[in-house]
This record gives C-alpha cells, structure tokens and sequence, in this order.
C-alpha cells in the first residue's frame, strides 16, 4: 500500500533530516515537493492544497524552529496532520440500542460489496456477535449463491430469499426472522450498477426506509482512486451514509482514496479489505495509516494479528524447544501455517518500520509459491521423519519429491536450508542470545 508515496515522501524527508537547522526556504521547497507527491498519488487537488497550509503554518511557527531535531519535528508535524486528514481516531461500529441491528453495505458493481459482507460478518462474529447475512442482490443470482458459499465457509446463517421478492421485502422479512437465526446484526448485501443511476438510488432508498440501519457503509474500490471519492460523495448525498470501507487497499501503490474520502465527504473510513482472503478485513486505523504513509510502518496491527493468531501455550512450547535445540521440520510447519494467516511477506514487510524502503529487501522477499512448494514437501514427509530430518536418505527425498510434486533437488535444498537455520539457532543458544520475538508470545 502507498508504496509509491511513501517512497517520494522518504526522498523528501531524508533531505531536511540531519540538518542542524532549517530556513524558511528549506521548508518551502519541502513542502512543495510534499505537494507534488500527494498530487501524483492522485489525491484531491482541494484537500493536498488544505493539508499543505496547515503543515506550512504549523512549520514557519516555533514548533520547527524551536526544536533541536528540526527535520524530525517536520516529520511529525506531517505525521499529525496527515492523521488528522484520514479522521484522527479509528471510528468502528455503532451497534447500540435494541438489537437485531441493520448494516447495509452499498457501492458500485465490482467493488467488491458481496465478499466484503461475509469478511464483515466474520468480523463482527469475532466481536462476540451474531451476524446474518442478507442476499438483497435479486439482479444477481451468482452474488446470492456466493453469499451462500461465504456464509457456509465462516459458519454464519444466510437468508434464502423467495423468488420474486422484492429487495426491501428480503429485508424486513430478515429482519423478522433474525430472533430465529439467534442473530442480534443483519449485514445486507445490495445490488451495484456500473455506475450511479436513479433506479439504484431509489431501491436503495426503500431499503433504507424499511429496515432503518445502524450503520449504511459504502463499499468503494481503493484502486479506483478519485473515482472512489466521487462515488462516495454521491452516495452519500443520496443516502447519508454513515462511513467507508475501502476495498482492495492491497493493490493501491497511491493511496488517493484514503487519503481523500473523509475530508471530502466529512464520513470516516471503517474498514479497508487487504487481500481475497475471508480474513482480509481489518479496522482502519487513521494513525497507523500514517505512520506506514512515512515509513513509520506498523507495528501496532502486527502485534494484534500475531495475537490473535499465535496460539501462547504453543509459542511456550516452541521456545523452550528453540533453547533445547529440537527444532525440527513439524515445528517449522506449524510456524509456517501461523505465519501464512498473518498475510503476505510483502504486508508484514510494510508494517516493520522502514523496511518497506528498503529496496534489497524487497529483492529478497522469499516468492509466495516457494513457501507453498516448502509446506507441500514438508506435507509428504512422515511424522518420523519431520522430527528427525537426518534419517531422510536418497529413496526418502526421491518418495518425498514424488509425493509433493516437486523434484529431488527441491527437497534437498529445503532440507539444507532447515540445517542451517538449526545451526544457527544452536550458536544464538550457547551465547545465550536467543530471545523470542513477540510474534510468538
């Protein structure tokens, strides 16, 4: 995410950084490249030009002047207003009063509005709710059916709506049966067009009247840039909603959308979809998101998914494993599998601080099929064998390869690199090195 302004922007401030002092000249012609920067991330003209005077007048003050770290209080000033831009404090749902309580997700065709109603239920069922999904797309019978995967896959109840029924119609009945489902939170899926029309306005409207949601959250595509400013500023003319999720963050090497919606539209950004999978939905952070914009990364969203992935009782065991030097290749599965639900490699890169400008890294980053074909090896070992690597002769490697579908050599190679990587741990042992980072516990 961002990649492209973030990479400006550090080329910006590592000009200013280091400096014993700055001119008023020196901040000027920092803050206009920072323009220019935000400009071809392709951000709204009005809001870059908003940001930028209140940086400068923050900056020509005693703030930059005053300080003994000039560039770094430059940094933080951008830091501050750059939060303040995208909302300041992360705003989540407002799910109170009495329950069942409505949620209706709106948004242009191919936005990704269906997949983003089941990562959402998921979500709010990790919360300690219960949600229940409602197909309202009668336009599009694949969008129902796919709720209806979704739904089976993250075990949350789907409504199965009558032929004929009418959209506001599938959500009151919903609505009605929802005691039934022992569900308290309705996530309506909608139907898009490929544009905004007055009929889909209309329908959504009715939806609106008959249901009175909590929360009307428009699904907009991030990629999409200013389009997804102007789509969200229509919608939200027409139907006041109540905030944002923006979808396919993942791909967004700019970061105009985000950067844009809530100044435009007054509404904050929810949530941001950061890859297909079912998971691949996590609170928008203003703060955080700033941070990684400079290269700050993001630690804090790392320490809370390994969290909620890392099982504590098996970090235990694996550490005092690691001392006693009996890691083996089991071990290293279970680690592999806990390490693949925090994301990609590339998206834990970009949450350490300053690794995502680190151009030999990002050369580096192990290919996202290598650690399939490692996990498939591993797969047609035996149990015997993953706990003691050295009795893998040649008619094993040949029967393992076979079995994974790779060849010998790709065997032999994961099994020299585990030989190392053991070797190494046990010189950290007997130094007395050896401390757990807290990804695992």
């Amino acid at each position: 995410m961002f990649e492209a302004l973030t990479e400006k922007l550090d080329g910006v401030f590592k000009k200013v950084t280091g400096r014993g002092r700055l001119s008023e000249t020196d901040i000027k012609n920092a803050l206009k490249e920072v323009r220019l920067a935000l400009l071809e991330a392709d951000v709204n003209y009005k809001v870059v030009k908003g940001l930028v005077d209140d940086i400068r007048e923050r900056a020509l003050g005693q703030e930059v002047f005053g300080s003994l770290t000039p560039g770094q209080q430059l940094i933080k000033i951008v830091n501050e207003e750059l939060t303040r831009l995208m909302g300041e404090t992360q705003q989540g749902l407002h799910l109170t009063g009495k329950a069942p309580h409505s949620v209706m997700l709106v948004g242009l065709q191919g936005a990704g509005k269906t997949t983003t109603a089941a990562k959402l239920a998921r979500y709010i069922h990790s919360q300690g709710r219960h949600p229940y999904l409602v197909p309202a797309d009668i336009y599009r019978p694949a969008a129902i059916d796919q709720l209806k995967i979704l739904g089976a896959q993250i075990n949350v109840p789907v409504y199965n709506s009558d032929p004929g029924q009418r959209p506001e119609d599938i959500c009151t009945d919903a609505l009605s049966r929802a005691g039934g489902e022992h569900a308290d939170v309705l996530v309506i899926d909608t139907a898009g067009r490929l544009h905004i029309d007055e009929t889909m306005m209309e329908e959504l409207v009715r939806i609106k009247t008959a249901v009175d949601p909590a929360e009307i959250l428009l699904v907009a595509d991030a990629m999409t840039g200013q389009d997804a400013v102007n789509v969200s500023k229509h919608f939200d003319e027409s139907l006041d909603i109540t905030g944002v999720i923006l979808s396919k963050m993942e791909g967004d090497a700019r970061g105009g959308a985000a950067l844009s919606i809530k100044a435009v539209t007054k509404k904050p950004i929810k949530f941001v979809g950061v890859g297909e999978k079912i998971d691949a939905l996590e609170p928008f952070h203003p703060d955080r998101m700033a941070s990684q914009i400079l290269g700050m990364g993001d630690v804090l969203t790392l320490i809370e998914k390994a969290g909620a992935e890392f099982d504590e009782k098996e970090a235990r065991k694996l550490e005092k494993k690691l001392k006693k030097n009996e890691f083996d290749l089991e071990d290293f599965q279970t680690q592999l599998r806990q390490m693949k639900k925090l994301g990609s490699f590339e998206q834990i890169l970009g949450m350490l601080p300053g690794m995502g400008q680190i151009k030999k890294l990002k050369q580096l980053k192990p290919d996202e099929r290598e650690l399939i074909r490692v996990e498939a090896i591993i797969n047609s070992m035996t149990k015997e064998e993953r706990r003691k690597h050295k009795i893998i002769n040649g008619s094993r490697r040949r029967r393992i390869a076979k079995g994974s579908g790779t060849t010998v050599q790709d065997v032999n190679r994961l099994l020299k690199n585990f030989t190392q990587t053991k070797k190494m741990m046990e010189q950290f042992t007997k130094k007395g090195n050896l401390n757990m980072p807290s990804l695992f516990g």
